[in-house]
Order: structure tokens, then sequence, then C-alpha cells
């Protein structure tokens, strides 16, 4: 009976044509609203790294003066590390695997004539990193851990800015002209784009777009290369390079791994160790708790997710339910309409258990019609969205399940909005449709 209801339903629809798409437009409208602010929220609340995001760790301790600490109030440190502090981490031998990582900006001279000298940004940092992250490589490979040791001039570029200097030809082994030095090209990174970009939270933007170069740490120390992004100095810093270096500035973002989740106690143990020993220096004189963010926890501490965005969606979704009511109205009229036509199935012995089926198959129709029409919505309000910024293209897409979720809500809302109408037209009388004839 569900195939011979299904059928009833999709004749329906041409029925009463104005209203049938007026039911379809408003249900498309709530869905589509409802879907594009809840795949945005998704994409933006998305595990990065699943398969690894439990082994791998920030470390935060507070390095800040005492001057204006209060321990009662709320002190918000820098969760950046110090060059102090990174170097000892990755000293330490904890973890399977630590990087130190911070963003760059140089200019790059192309061979090519017919490009212009270019700024390029991207990230110095530890060859650990590429393993870690698991970051692809479409040629070579990342640099050796002599070149590392030593700072040599070698640079992985992404496949975008490789085919603009190159073409379609792998650079490997060629050299480019980068912050007035030769630098060789060592690799070529296929397209790498996690959403959210949690490796780079800060001075980089949640939804930034993909390194365009990689240097190694040490080389960008001896280039005395300047941040590109946050940079907080509480204190005195002696002036020059080195004494940007030896100063309480936070700049650089630690990263460690562990085999297992289980090795989070261990490393959150030589953390508290580390700090102890630092405050016999003198250092860290706050003496606030150490703590480590596992990837999600890192996420949330930086607040990917703002409060502004969850409130977006529970306004589409209010929205829906507006739209919801006016369904309900809708399919009112429509079912009202045909008592006669129950009264006569009633007197013919139908149940009102099958004129409940029926009338309730016949909302799934609008639901799936309504369905289909929001996820062409849907696709188009991404794709305004997305036009808006560079960040917002890389967070409005739709994977599938969200397009299977914009099926199941717009057939979910269509019987919600149905069961009213369809139990008022089950209680028609017969006898009474049948006099009124």
């Amino acid at each position: 009976m569900f195939s011979y209801y299904f059928m009833l339903g999709v004749r329906s629809l041409r029925r009463n044509p104005a209203l049938t798409a007026l039911m379809v437009l408003t249900l498309a409208i709530g869905v589509a609203a409802s879907v594009s602010t809840l795949t945005i929220l998704h994409v933006m609340s998305s595990n990065p790294i699943p398969q690894k995001s439990e082994r791998l760790f920030v470390p935060k301790i507070d390095n800040g003066p005492l001057e204006g600490f209060n321990p009662q109030g709320e002190n918000r440190s820098d969760p950046q590390s110090t060059y102090i502090d990174a170097a000892n981490f990755l000293k330490s031998g904890q973890g399977e695997r630590r990087t130190v990582l911070y963003g760059v900006s140089a200019p790059l001279e192309p061979e090519r004539k017919d490009l212009p000298v270019m700024a390029v940004k991207g990230l110095a940092l530890t060859r650990d990193f590429f393993p870690m992250m698991e970051v692809p490589f479409l040629h070579g490979q990342p640099w050796s851990e002599a070149d590392e040791r030593t700072g040599a001039d070698v640079v992985v570029l992404s496949q975008a800015l490789a085919e603009k200097l190159f073409g379609a030809l792998d650079p490997v082994g060629k050299r480019i002209r980068l912050m007035d030095a030769q630098f060789q090209v060592v690799g070529v990174l296929k397209p790498w784009r996690p959403v959210p970009k949690f490796y780079k939270l800060i001075g980089g933007g949640s939804f930034g777009m993909e390194e365009e170069i990689i240097l190694p740490f040490a080389t960008a120390l001896r280039h005395e290369t300047s941040p590109e992004g946050s940079v907080s100095c509480r204190g005195r810093a002696e002036p020059g390079w080195q004494g940007f270096l030896d100063s309480e500035c936070t700049w650089l973002q630690v990263f460690f791994e562990t085999r297992t989740g289980a090795g989070r106690a261990g490393l959150q143990d030589y953390l508290d160790n580390y700090a102890a020993e630092q405050r016999k220096l003198g250092r860290l004189k706050r003496k606030q708790p150490n703590r480590l963010f596992d990837v999600m926890q890192w996420l949330e501490f930086r607040k990917v997710v703002a409060n502004d965005s969850r409130l977006s969606a529970w306004l589409a979704f209010g929205f829906l339910l507006l739209c919801l009511v006016n369904t309900v109205g809708l399919l009112l009229a429509k079912f009202s309409v045909r008592a006669s036509e129950v009264g006569i199935r009633r007197a013919l012995g139908a149940s009102r258990r099958e004129i409940f089926r029926q009338f309730l198959t016949e909302t799934a129709v609008i639901g799936l019609a309504g369905g289909v029409l929001g996820l062409v919505l849907a696709f188009g309000a991404l794709a305004l969205i997305g036009m808006q910024s560079k960040q917002l293209k890389v967070a409005a897409h739709m994977d599938w399940q969200m397009l299977g979720l914009t099926v199941l809500m717009s057939l979910g809302a269509a019987m919600l909005a149905g069961l009213l109408p369809t139990w008022r037209a089950c209680q028609v009388t017969p006898a009474m449709q049948l006099k009124s004839q």
C-alpha cells in the first residue's frame, strides 16, 4: 500500500499547484536556511585529524610577570611559547615526535621574467611536523636531518606556487631566490588544508589558506626571519635578534605527539617538572597550573566555534519552526477540501489508520520535494557565503553527511507539520459527508 499511497501523493501535487508550490517553497526555504548554517557549524567544529587527535598535544605554561597578576581573577596568558621554552621542548626527547613552528613571510623573486616579485607566506618548522600532521607530498620529501641541523637553505612549496613558478614540471632540485638567498626546492605538497587549521590557530586564522612555503626552523632563525603573526612581549627585551630570542616574548607554537593517548600523563609530569626547574632559575613566577590540550580541546580553548555561530544556528532553526507553522496551516487548507473524499473512503470500509497512512505519505512526498528544492537553495546559500571571504569559502562546503541530513530534515519537518492536518482529516464523519453530497 505504501507504493500506492506514494503515487497518490505524487498525483496530489498537481491537484492544487499553487498551494502545493507554496508549501514546497516554504519548507525548502526553512530547510535551506537551517542546513546552510548547520553545515558551516559542522565544518567549523569537525575533527581535523581524527586518526590521531588524542595523541597530539599543545603545552601551555604561564610566563607572565607578577605585575598586575591576580590569582583569584581571570588572567589570560598567551598560549604560545617563548624561544627558550620551545628550544628546551625540542631537546627534551618527550613523546614520539615534537615540533615547533611560526608563521613567516618573505619576498620571492621568480626567474620567469613575466612574473613580478611576490610576497609569499608560510611556516618555519621542524621536520617532525610532516609525519605528525600526515602532510601529503606530490614531489620530493621533507628536508634531511643534516639540513635541519645546519639550517640549510631548503624549502618545500605548495603545489599552487610550484605550478606558478615552474609549470607542470617536477621542481625538486631547482632553486628559487627567497629572502635574498638561493633556496633549493626539496619537496612539493599536495593540496592540504585541514579544517579547522588546528596547527596555526594563532595569527593565521582558523580557516586560512594553505601554506605557500615551508622552511626549516633553524634556517628561518639563521636568516633572522621575523614572525608573521601574533607576538606577545610583556617584559623587557634586549635589542637585536638574539635579544628577542632570549626574551620572554611568546611567538612560537609547540606540538607533542605521543605513541598512545595514555602518554598524556607522562607528558604532563614532564611539563610540571620542567616548570618547577624553570622557577628555580627565576622564571615562571606566577606559578600557574601547566596545561596540555589535545586537538579538540585546543579548538575549544581557542573558541574556533564562537558563540555567535551557535546563536546563528539556533536562529536558523527558529526560522525553520516558523516555516513549519506556516506549512501546518497550508496542509490544513489542502486536506480540508478533501473531506468528502475521506468520507466516501471511510464509508467504503477504510479505517482511520489507513486514512492516516495515506495522508501522512502524501505529506512525506511534499517533504521530499521540499528537500530537493531546499538542497538546491542550500548550495546557493553556501556559494554566496563562500564569496564573502577566502576563510568562509573553506568552511562553506557540504559533505555527504549534510546531504543526507538535508533530506532527512525535510522529510521529518514535513511529517511533523502534517501530523495535525492528518489527524484532523481522520476525524471526518462519513455519515455527515454522505448526507451533504
